[in-house]
């Protein structure tokens, strides 16, 4: 064949494939529009609790269905005139603009082939704070490490708090041992019952992402270690230790034991090494021993607390011991958040 003939067929076969990838992109489009008004008329909901009782071939199909199109948030509008659309190794991901009673985000649905696999709503900037994302911020956030590392080695009130608190530890070192046990027991329990249904443990970590997601930890990848770190060290602090160990635990440390026992079972089976790379479950093992302890340290802190006011030392002697052990274990999540951005971002990279 000639070469000018054989230029000008290359030339059609681009036309031919450009006109081909326009004709997908406006099929992705169409699909997505009508999947988000079937969304929000309901056709997509599935109550989970119908999965009670179910084969479980059958219980896990649904919850897989109810998870990946969440119910219709409320005062939701969406704009089906200005879509966005993006390729990843999941299928095609296309966003609509949205607000949610006034407040912006996008609504993402995700398709494979011709098939809606996920819809949801992901409010723009998820549900942490905008100081966060400030390169101040996370300078602010390497003098605090430092200085708290400084203040430990010398004479001051830190150091002071340091030292009375791990005295607490060996006063009731046997109420210590026992938590340490128990808990930790109960997260290697959820990881070795998780065997039983490798499924479900993909169906729960697919849950954890999802969760994540909708926090905005997402977002903070691209931040670098510094800004992952701040990250995840506010999140771990605020409503790991603070909201839902240190404040259940002023209710004298059973609810604080209680809801602490439900979280290591259930982030043991999360996180079990059956559906993740044993690689990657290795290097994240530290951040989970780590960061683990700090709940365990102000769970024990609760319980102290239990004990002095019904040994007659007062409440207000518990309260301290519950401080010193939530101080304790907001510097164990410090070093956690650190090695876990290190690791996350430099140690598990592919």
């Amino acid at each position: 064949m000639p070469l000018h003939l054989l230029s000008r067929a290359g030339k059609w076969l681009l036309v031919v494939w450009a006109l081909f990838g326009w004709a997908l992109a406006q099929s992705n489009l169409e699909i997505a529009r009508q999947a988000v008004q079937d969304w929000q008329a309901g056709k997509y909901q599935v109550d989970p609790s119908q999965a009670l009782g179910k084969p479980t071939e059958e219980a896990i199909r649904l919850l897989e269905r109810s998870l990946a199109f969440p119910p219709v948030p409320r005062d939701l509008s969406v704009n089906l005139n200005a879509p966005l659309e993006d390729s990843t190794p999941r299928g095609t991901i296309v966003k609509f603009p949205a607000t949610v009673a006034g407040r912006g985000g996008e609504v993402r649905v995700v398709i494979r082939g011709d098939e809606v696999t996920r819809i949801g709503f992901a409010p723009e900037g998820g549900l942490l704070p905008g100081w966060l994302k400030h390169p101040a911020a996370w300078a602010l956030f390497v003098a605090f490490t430092l200085g708290w590392l400084v203040a430990l080695r010398g004479d001051n009130v830190l150091a002071r708090w340091w030292r009375e608190g791990w005295g607490l530890l060996r006063q009731y070192r046997g109420l210590y041992l026992g938590i340490n046990l128990g808990l930790y027991g109960l997260f290697a329990l959820g990881g070795l019952v998780a065997y039983a249904n490798p499924r479900l443990v993909q169906l729960m970590q697919e849950l954890v992402g999802g969760a994540l997601e909708q926090i905005g930890l997402g977002s903070a990848l691209g931040g670098g270690v510094l800004g992952l770190a701040l990250v995840i060290f506010y999140w771990n602090f605020t409503n790991g230790l603070v909201l839902t160990t240190a404040v259940p635990g002023l209710f004298l440390g059973i609810p604080a034991l209680l809801f602490n026992a439900m979280r290591y079972f259930v982030l043991g089976f999360a996180l079990s090494p059956v559906a993740l790379p044993l690689a990657n479950y290795l290097l994240h093992l530290p951040t989970m021993v780590v960061e683990l302890q700090a709940y365990i340290l102000a769970t024990f802190g609760g319980m102290v607390l239990m004990l002095k006011t019904l040994r007659g030392e007062g409440y207000r002697a518990g309260l301290r011991a519950l401080g010193l052990t939530v101080y304790l274990g907001g510097f164990f999540l410090l070093v956690g958040a650190w090695y876990e951005a290190f690791s996350i971002l430099v140690l598990m990279r592919p």
